[in-house]
Parts: structure tokens; C-alpha cells; sequence
């Protein structure tokens, strides 16, 4: 009797896990990821844009240096797939689609799909963050401007600006919102090195290696050269190179204007935490992943007036992920929200961080 039993509770278990093996290929095929692309156009053409040539562009290298990386690294692509399938799948069965090829457009430019925040269970997520400051004078950058750099980041991922927002743009009131990720400065280090410019093939990371990056965000701050203001690494890149690089007189009161409020750091961890350019770097035929950003032809510089259409509807100029003036960048939207706390949750690229 007890043979049984006992025979007839291990094919309820294969039952059981063959059911689980079904459901979780049943999940998978649902997630529509055919819209997912890592490569990207890098190549700005800005004949279409209001842009003064004299003045000095926003520029982020992310992409080019992902698009590096996934030519070095061929395993890259898959795990960039794998983190966006299970960030589409916590989206998805929490009610909220976790990709959006086919933003509907207008002539009015009015295309705003309201995303709710969802209730992940995590609570305020806290990163400690590395600075590590690579300059012939490592005390050119004051322990003021690094904790003022903190302050910027804690300030814009938990306390959208829409009193900003012009005149017209009030269908983005409700996109803006409130992250709840923190930052809290851990430690800096100080590194005084003759290298007139460090590039973007992270020579810096080499010479100076993060510190504990499955829980810390680190950050070098030194002078990168070619006009470029920061670059940051995607989830899923080699642990060894993981953290995000910035211009020096890009922090809070350097030289770098009007790129000198702190947005350049803004922009880099929004990356580093699994965001698109708003953009989606490839035109209109490409998207961000975020259902609430509108699509848009391009990056947009300066301080655009609105509506600034592209692609039949209104830029969110005043998102972060834009190229926009520090001075006139101010939100994160709510799903561009949902889409980084996915990545903290169990199972997600960067869980550590969240304790996961």
C-alpha cells in the first residue's frame, strides 16, 4: 500500500513539472519579441533638426559601444535577449506589456497611453554607488560636486519637475513619476593619472576595476575626449566593465554647459538600468520597449519648443533619455519606471542590488 502510494505521488510530481515545463513554454511563447533588436543606428542625421552647428551636441556613446561589444562578445545578444524576455514576462503578468512595436500616431501629436506603476513587491531600492576619478588632479572634482552628483540622481528618478512641462504638453502630466531608486555615495577614489583622454574601449575599467559591481553601481569621472559626455554598459555585459564612464565637467557645476547640472549621469544610469534612447536609435521604424514615450525620428537638442513632432506625434523632449539641455530634461515616465525595477526583481539582471 505504501509502494503505492508513494508511486502514485512521483507521477503527480511529473505531472506536475511536466505541466510547469508547459506553462512556462506556453508564457514564453506569448511574449511577443518580435520587435527586440540590440544593433543599432548610431549614426545621427540631424538635417531635420533645428540644431545651431556652432554649438557644441549632446553626445552619448552607449550604443556605440554596445554595438561593440556585441560584435566582440557574440554571447551578448542572447543575454540581452534573455533579460528583455524576462522583463517583458514580469511586465506581462503583472497586466502591463513589457514591449510596444506599433505606437499609434495623429496628426495632433497627442499619442499619450497611460501606464500605471506596478506594485513589484520591492519597495525603495537603494544602490550604493562607487565614484572613482581619474584626472592628472583627482581634487579638481570637489567632494561637493560628487555629492551634489548624487544629489541630482536621487532628486530626478523621485521627483518629476512638471511644472516644467510647457503649455500643450499637460497629456504628459500623468507619464511622469516617481522611480523609487536611491542612491547613496559608498566610497570615492581618488586617482591622480596623466592620460589626457581615456576613450570609450574602457581602458578606464582596466586601469582601474570596479568594485563589487553585482551590488554597486561604480562610476568613473575622468576626461573622455571626442566631445562625448558619458557611456554607460547594458545589463548583461561582462561584470568586468559594468558601471557607467563620465566627463568630469559634466557633474554639477563644471564647465560642460549646458550640459553641466548633472543630467549626463541621469541619462547614463537610465541606461545602465535597461533603458532605450527615447528614440529607440533607429527611427521611427524602432522603439524604446516603453508603451508611454512616444516614437520619435531622432535625439533633439537644445530646448525644443512644443509640440516638436516626429514619426505623427509630439517628442517627450523633457525625458531623460533624450539629448536634450540638462536645463530642459525632467521626467522619467511610468513605464520607462516599470521597465527598470524589472530588472531587480527575482530572477532579473541586476536582483542583487534589490537583495534578490
Amino acid at each position: 500500500m505504501k509502494k503505492n502510494f508513494l508511486s502514485m505521488a512521483v507521477i503527480a510530481l511529473l505531472f506536475t513539472a511536466c505541466d510547469n515545463d508547459k506553462n512556462e513554454v506556453v508564457q514564453e511563447q506569448q511574449i511577443d519579441m518580435s520587435d527586440f533588436y540590440v544593433f543599432t543606428d548610431v549614426n545621427e542625421d540631424l538635417s531635420s533638426k533645428s540644431v545651431d552647428s556652432k554649438k557644441t551636441l549632446k553626445t552619448c556613446y552607449t550604443m556605440n559601444v554596445l554595438n561593440k561589444q556585441l560584435i566582440e562578445n557574440p554571447g551578448l545578444e542572447k543575454k540581452m535577449y534573455d533579460i528583455e524576455l524576462h522583463t517583458r514576462q514580469f511586465l506581462t503578468a503583472k497586466g502591463k506589456p513589457g514591449g510596444d512595436s506599433g505606437k499609434p500616431g495623429g496628426g495632433s501629436g497627442d499619442t499619450d497611453i497611460d501606464v500605471l506603476p506596478i506594485d513589484d513587491g520591492l519597495g525603495t531600492i537603494n544602490i550604493p554607488v562607487y565614484i572613482h576619478i581619474v584626472l592628472p588632479n583627482a581634487n579638481d572634482v570637489t567632494n561637493s560636486q560628487v555629492q551634489s552628483q548624487i544629489n541630482v540622481l536621487n532628486s530626478d528618478f523621485n521627483s518629476p519637475n512638471t511644472n516644467l512641462l510647457p503649455s500643450g504638453a499637460t497629456n504628459f502630466v500623468n507619464d511622469a513619476t516617481t522611480t523609487d531608486v536611491n542612491f547613496t555615495l559608498a566610497g570615492t577614489f581618488r586617482h591622480n593619472n596623466n592620460t589626457a583622454s581615456w576613450g570609450t574601449n574602457n581602458a578606464i575599467k582596466s586601469a582601474y576595476p570596479p568594485i563589487t559591481p553585482e551590488t554597486h553601481l561604480n562610476i568613473w569621472v575622468c576626461n573622455i575626449g571626442g566631445g562625448i559626455l558619458g557611456y554607460a554598459q547594458f545589463p548583461g555585459g561582462n561584470s568586468n566593465t559594468d558601471g557607467v564612464v563620465l566627463l568630469y565637467s559634466s557633474l554639477p557645476g563644471g564647465s560642460a554647459a549646458p550640459y553641466n547640472l548633472g543630467r549626463t549621469a541621469t541619462h547614463e544610469v537610465g541606461h545602465y538600468l535597461n533603458l532605450r534612447h527615447i528614440w529607440g536609435d533607429g527611427r521611427c521604424r524602432q522603439d524604446d520597449f516603453v508603451t508611454d514615450t512616444p516614437s520619435s525620428d531622432g535625439a533633439n537638442y537644445g530646448c525644443p519648443s512644443y509640440p516638436t513632432i516626429n514619426c505623427s506625434s509630439a517628442d517627450m523632449t523633457m525625458n531623460y533619455m533624450d539629448y536634450t539641455d540638462d536645463a530642459c530634461m525632467y521626467m522619467f515616465t511610468d513605464g520607462q519606471r516599470n521597465r527598470m525595477r524589472a530588472i531587480f526583481t527575482s530572477g532579473g539582471s541586476r536582483a542583487a542590488m534589490a537583495g534578490n
